[in-house]
């Protein structure tokens, strides 16, 4: 027996790594059930590089036995071992390093997948084990070595390496437990229920049959489904099966709406296997919420909800992400910044986007299910993910004019466009039943122009930050100039702004408190009035948003346009042409700021004064009797 010392910073090592690395203490038969995994694979590829390996081949496999009397667990493999040296080399790594090197190079390194790979170097993984045992001991024999080699240690400054002449082919990790501690969360792990749930929890999915020993000596039992859906050929997998598995990862009873594989081979390989969900999560607009798909490497478990592979406007998709050639060793903030997690997540949305947009033509009823559900989360990509901005526009519906029914898409827009149409109208507010009763939508709608019905909350935001949608763009019809007119109507109304221009001039002063401007408008038929805000201003409901969330703004004073030809605005026009000083038109300045309240109030607006607005009215009202 050899006894080595580890290097002075080793403790401190082993503290920093299993307490930074590991919330959860479960997660060491984790990491040991995924090496005795990868020493199967081995001894496999060897037997094929190496035909003088004198290995057996004819029942590979893991097991886990329990000594409740002792309280020790052991996780055992038949896989490829290790010599001596390559224990040294490879369990020794951690003592060989030292904290200060670690920590140098880990500081050092500003690329975080090199971060990553450092700390699967320093034998993280293993050392877990002392999370929950106070003494590890590695029993371990190559097939083309003589005898096994016997490695202990406590964790503390030393471990020993002695040889053990009849240690058969694998590798065998006994932990010597310490006592259940509730106050510390320490599991009992001599619990076979415990094991049972450990296992399915984060290593169902391992190729090998993971056996669980019973203590009587009896037939072994394999607790691991041993199915990886997403690694098996599509044809092989059944309706019925995927759908199990999606109420298995997503708690949700319902079936998926969609499936979707992804088969990613090359410099670097992965799987995937997502569902969209046919109802929208209950959490998916609370600030609480859960997001992103589970994360495999090698068929492992490592976490759930990677938010790093999938962005927060597509939360509610659900389903496994499994990579081969990441490392075990990573936490939530490595992946935010791994180059791989990036490219595949790029994918990963891409796929998604595009089995959407499929569905518009092959599934419309599905398609419309899944905006109808999840069209409100999409939308807040247009505003956080500008790379897909298009493939988001491609695959949005609105409410319109065109039909009281029947959502469009934007290309169906488009093509219903008339020929002189520039450009996408659209209208926010709370309600469909509000904006359609809107007056800002009347010229529209004597001329046979279509507009978009935006009621989300989030429309209030986008449509402010997406300029267009191939090559036409956004016009609400609710601020700014809605130019509808003809040359010939252009020139009437200029010869109406001359004989108006004293009126709007007098009615901009008198609403000086409310409005910047009073003009007239080219948007009205039968309303007397409307309400628009200038091309860049706030809307009204962002405006109350912003101030909601407790963010000062100034006053934000809109435009009061005129219809000309209505003739409350005409009669109110010849009464001011008739008098001539401020007392005389005290009254038309009662009527001005009554048609302003009106204006508003069709629009769904709020009166800054209503027990005012409704004074002028009663008094108003009570001489017309």
């Amino acid at each position: 027996m050899e006894t080595l010392e580890f290097q002075s910073e080793a403790r401190q090592l082993l503290k920093l790594m299993i307490h930074s690395i590991y919330s959860n203490k479960d997660t060491f038969l984790r990491e040991l059930i995924s090496n005795a995994s990868d020493a199967l694979d081995k001894l496999r590829l060897e037997s094929f590089r190496d035909k003088e390996l004198s290995a057996d081949l004819s029942d590979l496999h893991i097991a886990i036995e329990i000594d409740k009397e002792h309280r020790t667990l052991t996780v055992r493999d038949n896989g490829i071992g290790m010599t001596r040296d390559q224990v040294v080399d490879l369990i020794g790594t951690i003592a060989r390093s030292g904290t200060a090197e670690f920590l140098r190079k880990l500081q050092d390194s500003r690329d975080a997948a090199a971060s990553r790979d450092l700390i699967g170097q320093f034998g993280v993984g293993f050392y877990s084990t002392f999370m929950v045992a106070d003494r590890v001991t590695l029993v371990t024999r190559h097939p083309n070595s003589a005898e096994g080699v016997r490695w202990e240690s406590t964790g503390e400054s030393t471990y020993t390496i002695d040889s053990a002449p009849d240690a058969p082919q694998g590798t065998a990790v006994t932990l010597h437990l310490k006592p259940a501690d509730e106050e510390d969360h320490l599991a009992d792990y001599t619990s076979h229920a415990k094991i049972t749930e450990i296992v399915q929890r984060y290593s169902d999915f391992i190729t090998w049959p993971i056996r669980l020993v019973p203590e009587d000596g009896g037939e072994p039992t394999t607790i691991n489904s041993r199915k990886a859906l997403w690694a098996r050929p599509s044809s092989e997998v059944t309706e019925d099966e995927y759908v199990e598995f999606y109420r298995h990862i997503s708690h949700d009873w319902n079936k998926p709406l969609e499936t979707i594989r992804v088969q990613a081979e090359g410099t670097f390989e992965y799987q995937a296997l997502l569902f969209l969900p046919s109802q929208a999560p209950l959490d998916l607009f609370m600030r609480e919420r859960k997001r992103g798909v589970q994360l495999y490497v090698k068929r492992v478990f490592i976490m759930d909800d990677c938010e790093a592979l999938m962005p927060e406007y597509l939360r509610f998709v659900k389903g496994v992400v499994d990579a081969q050639d990441l490392s075990l060793n990573v936490s939530r903030e490595i992946l935010q910044q791994d180059r791989h997690i990036q490219l595949m997540r790029r994918r990963l949305v891409k796929k998604v986007l595009s089995t959407v947009k499929t569905m518009m033509t092959e599934k419309p009823d599905a398609y419309a299910t899944f905006w109808r559900e999840l069209g409100a989360a999409v939308k807040e990509g247009l505003l956080s993910d500008p790379d897909n901005r298009e493939a988001i526009l491609g695959i949005c519906s609105f409410a319109s004019t065109h039909s009281p029914e029947t959502p469009t898409t934007l290309a169906q827009y488009v093509e219903r466009m008339k020929e002189d149409q520039q450009v996408i109208y659209y209208m926010t507010g709370d309600s469909r039943a509000t904006v359609e009763r809107s007056p800002h939508l009347e010229a529209l709608r004597a001329k046979g122009l279509e507009v978009l019905i935006l009621t989300d909350p989030i429309d209030e935001m986008w449509v402010d930050a997406v300029p267009e949608f191939e090559g036409r763009r956004f016009q609400s019809v609710a601020k700014g100039q809605v130019d509808l007119e003809s040359e010939e109507e252009r020139s009437a109304t200029a010869e109406r702004e001359k004989d108006f221009a004293d009126l709007l001039a007098w009615m901009t002063t008198t609403l000086a408190d409310h409005v910047k401007q009073v003009r007239l408008s080219s948007r009205l038929t039968t309303s007397p009035a409307c309400v628009v805000g200038d091309t860049y201003d706030l809307t009204p409901t962002l405006e109350k948003m912003y101030r909601a969330m407790g963010q000062e703004l100034p006053k934000i004073k809109r435009i009061l346009e005129l219809n000309p030809t209505h003739p409350l605005v005409t009669g109110l026009r010849k009464a001011f042409d008739e008098t001539s000083d401020d007392t005389d038109r005290a009254d038309l300045a009662d009527t001005v700021e009554l048609i302003y309240g009106m204006a508003l109030l069709a629009e769904g607006g709020e009166l800054t004064d209503a027990s005012r607005f409704v004074r002028l009215m009663s008094d108003r009202l009570q001489r017309t009797l």
